[in-house]
């Protein structure tokens, strides 16, 4: 299709020249071109013919899509209060991976009725480098039959996470219907949200839409897609919980016959415009990381410092120290079939730990409001065929594959926050003053107010992971320079070191306003399909609890910005559009956000407890030889003995305490090392009363456990002991 209406205008307000649509960059200014592709929600209308422009702005590209010619301006909003369907997008933004956004209306006048259809962003296509040529992304139905069977079960366990916050915003029937159902590479992309109306459907019409994909499945999981399908149709598998949970179960198969590389380099500069560095990276700046076989764990860390001259570079500094500890002594207890609610868990106590140490010597050193030092955080885990990602603030990550750009952190400002109450669109939110300022970050409050966002995905191709603060997110430039920045690792085509440090030039050259911080995660698979088959078994989880975490949803923290700050984090006030509400709408809005705002659920559902795992009611006086207990604070046993803080020790034995008249109990450690040289000095002998809050955990079977194993010892789900009560609380 040749048309003079094909082209792109510059959205450099400075420039505004008119360029061919196959371009990347103004041919004037070298400002990118962003190509935004949206989808017209309208019942199946045609809006136009391919080449039409509407509204002076909007091409026509087929029946349903259209260009926005003018990137640079704001599009026209909708009035969210009479536009009908427009709430769902909004409060499922958190879900953007796999749901498109709203970008704004196309105003349509077709004879005597004027009408208004919705345009989402983001939405499942497929373009051409002359970007005339466009198509849908295919059918889940119908890529199933040529996807591995790690894919295949990849794509019904996303589908599995979106069903309970579908269900609750009554879009559910959007999953079962074959054409809103897309799959994008490993992701599953939905086409539009439509409504449950005049029935929601439940579970069992899931199973159903299931069991048609069956015949096509692989070899390998047919049997097991079969079950599935039956036992959601029989209500045997009656709730979203249980069924990734055997979902979980067939994917960690499946990973035996999937084998991974992984590479991470990280970059921290000053930049051109600040005089001192108040980010922070773990590994250090400059490291190149490779599995196998240099490490046991895969751990990234950015943090932006905020503060100032005040203290924004220890605060960074001290959360990544913390935080690295922390999970450093989580890693000693992984294995392949870790609970992920317990890994999750434990990346949010971390989190929350390094929380309470700035916010502790904030309150030391008496700093208050805009004095308070503090930062931002962002980190990624892999495990396995899983990568975990955890953030606070406004650092970002995203995921990078052969198919597109996808940012998977929604910041924690004000902007995120309008939209997540279902006020305002994302491109609406942020025109308002104070949209970027962010309404928590570490350091500011108690743990009790901080709600990280913690997230798990599945891993079936290569990608990469790019963590990074704001000094290289701004304004967009990470959308715009991936596909020629970023993608050539992924094709062999350059080296990511090399483009490590291209990215911190682009940042210092287009950006340059801030410090700059980014790691790169290089995860390459490589996959053969199993010739044994896999079964559904389901979990022994009657008594479901949720996973005991610090992640609910988001509050106000107590920093104000100031004008020197890239940064700002608002007070504890209320929006104004909040306070206008009557209460009667605002309080099922807060629902929405305190069941979701936690995290993208569709990838962070924290597992329940398995028949290999069940939940266990237990006091301290359950504690039995072979025990693994980490102490969180200095506790002195016999002969004045000192237990070191945050070491893991094991239980040998346990006996009635002769000095005594009470029930307390003699509990005999041992110090786990890698290597003892004076076993002797290793063991102690502590009153249980003295063991308070203390973790429990049992080892992997390794010899090479500083903990070796004992001789029957009592085998114990991970758990959280606290002295004080006299149950546990399951983590």
């Amino acid at each position: 299709m040749e048309n003079d209406a094909a082209t792109l205008y510059c959205p450099n307000e400075a420039c505004l020249a008119a360029n061919p649509l196959y371009h990347k960059f103004c041919q004037r200014c070298s400002t990118p071109l962003p190509r935004r592709y949206l989808w017209a929600v309208g019942d199946g209308l045609s809006v136009g013919s391919p080449g039409d422009v509407l509204a002076d702005r909007y091409l026509v590209i087929s029946q349903c899509v259209v260009l926005d010619r003018k990137p640079g301006l704001l599009p026209q909003s909708p009035d969210i209060g009479n536009f009908k369907g427009i709430k769902p997008y909004l409060r499922l933004i958190a879900y953007r991976l796999n749901v498109p956004q709203v970008y704004g209306i196309l105003p349509l006048t077709q004879g005597d009725y004027p009408r208004e259809i919705l345009l989402l962003e983001q939405p499942p296509l497929s373009t051409d480098s002359s970007g005339l040529q466009v198509q849908l992304c295919s059918q889940l139905n119908i890529a199933w039959r040529n996807a591995t069977s790690m894919r295949q079960l990849n794509w019904l366990w996303q589908m599995a996470n979106l069903w309970q916050p579908l269900q609750t915003e009554g879009v559910a029937i959007s999953l079962i219907d074959p054409h809103i159902v897309r799959v994008e590479g490993s992701l599953v992309r939905l086409l539009e949200l439509r409504s449950d109306t005049p029935k929601s459907p439940d579970l069992p019409d899931l199973g159903k839409f299931w069991q048609t994909l069956q015949l096509d499945s692989k070899p390998a999981i047919a049997e097991f897609v079969h079950q599935i399908s039956n036992l959601l149709i029989e209500g045997k598998i009656n709730s979203p919980e249980v069924l990734i949970a055997v979902l979980d179960q067939g994917l960690a198969t499946l990973a035996r016959s999937q084998t991974t590389s992984i590479k991470i380099v990280t970059k921290t500069d000053t930049g051109p415009s600040r005089q001192r560095n108040e980010d922070a990276c773990y590994p250090a700046s400059g490291t190149v990381v490779s599995k196998p076989p240099q490490v046991t764990e895969c751990l990234a860390i950015v943090c932006d410092g905020i503060g100032g001259h005040q203290g924004g570079n220890v605060a960074s500094n001290l959360a990544i120290e913390t935080i690295h500890q922390q999970v450093q002594e989580l890693t000693i207890l992984l294995d392949q079939h870790i609970e992920p609610a317990l890994v999750l868990a434990d990346l949010d106590r971390a989190v929350a730990i390094a929380n309470d140490k700035i916010s502790q010597r904030n309150d030391n050193e008496n700093r208050q409001a805009r004095q308070r030092m503090g930062t931002t955080v962002v980190m990624a885990l892999t495990i396995a065929h899983q990568m975990y990602i955890t953030h606070v603030g406004d650092s970002r990550a995203y995921w990078i594959t052969r198919q597109g750009c996808y940012q998977v952190t929604l910041d924690d400002d004000v902007a995120s926050r309008e939209v997540r109450l279902g006020y305002a669109i994302y491109r609406e939110a942020v025109q308002q003053g104070g949209a970027g300022s962010l309404v928590q970050a570490l350091g500011m409050s108690p743990s009790h107010s901080l709600h990280p966002s913690s997230q798990r995905f599945i891993l079936d191709e290569d990608a990469i992971f790019l963590l990074t603060s704001d000094g290289l997110s701004d304004f967009d430039r990470i959308e715009d320079y991936w596909e020629t920045e970023i993608l050539p690792i992924l094709t062999g085509e350059d080296d990511i070191v090399q483009v490590a440090d291209k990215l911190v030039e682009l940042a210092n050259t287009k950006n340059g306003h801030d410090n700059v911080t980014l790691a790169l995660i290089h995860y390459k698979i490589e996959y053969y399909e199993p010739k044994s088959t896999i079964t559904a078994v389901i979990p022994d989880i009657s008594a479901l609890i949720s996973a005991n975490t610090t992640t609910t949803a988001l509050t106000s923290t107590l920093l104000d910005g100031n004008n020197n700050q890239k940064t700002k984090v608002m007070p504890e006030t209320r929006p104004t559009t909040i306070n206008k509400l009557p209460f009667h709408l605002i309080v099922p809005f807060l629902l929405v956000i305190l069941a979701g705002s936690g995290g993208y659920l569709m990838m962070q559902w924290r597992e329940q407890p398995t028949a290999s795992n069940p939940v266990l009611e237990r006091s301290l006086k359950d504690l039995a030889p072979g025990w693994v207990i980490k102490t969180e604070r200095e506790i002195t046993g016999e002969n004045q003995k000192t237990l070191p803080i945050n070491r893991l020790l094991q239980v040998i034995d346990t006996k009635p305490n002769p000095q005594q008249k009470s029930q307390d109990l003699l509990v005999h450690l041992r110090l786990c090392t890698a290597k003892t040289t004076s076993p002797g000095d290793q063991n102690f002998w502590v009153e249980l009363s003295k063991l308070e809050k203390v973790k429990v955990s049992v080892l992997p079977p390794n010899p090479e456990n500083p903990c070796p194993p004992i001789s029957n010892p009592t085998r114990v789900p991970n758990q959280l002991i606290d002295s004080n009560q006299t149950q546990l609380n399951t983590r």
